[in-house]
């Protein structure tokens, strides 16, 4: 049985969810996964915008039409994937997990929203939960394994 490690973090602004993202990008080592989860306008985009700075890629569009951005030119690879208009059935069909078992990908971080659609997970994400509080902000609910030494 896995050990995982749970915080919960406040974000009061989109400067601070991106910050969150800095952080991770200049931490997470390659191989890693962040499952992102939350309604629409909660910040998972603007968390993969600070993941990518913290990479060091300049800039980082939303991929909800094209499913998949792929960034390669920062410390590692970040694959950002947007599984908002597709079924359970659907996303399972893009064979996802090529990104995370490095097998025709150059190994580096993997960042999918809406992930509560993905039908079969990496064996040690990081999940991190986001919500909009009404006059507060956002929240933020990141689980990962001990082992990973994040944020």
């Amino acid at each position: 049985m896995r050990q995982l490690t749970e915080r919960v973090i406040d974000l009061p602004n989109a400067q601070a969810t991106q910050a969150l993202g800095y952080a991770l990008g200049e931490q997470l080592p390659a191989g890693s996964v962040l499952l992102l989860k939350g309604d629409l306008g909660s910040g998972k985009t603007t968390l993969v915008q600070g993941l990518g700075a913290g990479l060091g890629i300049a800039e980082i569009d939303s991929p909800t039409f094209t499913l998949i951005n792929e960034y390669t030119g920062g410390r590692l690879p970040l694959y950002h994937i947007d599984l908002y208009r597709l079924s359970a059935a659907e996303a399972e069909a893009l064979y996802l997990e090529t990104y995370w078992e490095g097998v025709e990908v150059e190994p580096g971080i993997v960042a999918i929203e809406w992930a509560e659609r993905l039908t079969y997970l990496p064996p040690a994400p990081v999940e991190l939960a986001l919500r909009y509080l009404p006059g507060e902000g956002r929240q933020a609910r990141l689980t990962f394994p001990q082992t990973l030494d994040a944020v």
